[in-house]
């Protein structure tokens, strides 16, 4: 069971390619929606050092905020894909 934390944007077509990837692994995860004014995103900028959206956790991992969503993808492949099984 993981710990994964999710902090998306409504809408945002580069959380919805995490959120596929989340669903073909079948991962578990908490959102938490960040507002779309970048100036009040704070718990994401406390968390990743910046304002854009997606950010992952993983606190198991030691992933403490991580962006871009190709990099997101790629790390859940490699971390909980088949291969890393």
């Amino acid at each position: 069971m993981s710990n994964l934390e999710l902090y998306e944007l409504e809408g945002c077509p580069y959380c919805a390619k995490v959120k596929d990837k989340l669903a073909d692994l079948d991962l578990d995860y908490d959102s938490h929606m960040v507002p779309s004014s970048h100036s009040e995103r704070t718990e994401v900028e406390e968390v990743s050092g910046q304002t854009g959206v997606p950010v992952l956790v993983d606190p198991e991992h030691g992933v403490d905020g991580m962006s871009e969503s190709d990099d997101i993808v790629n790390y859940l492949d490699e971390t909980y894909g088949q291969s890393a099984a």
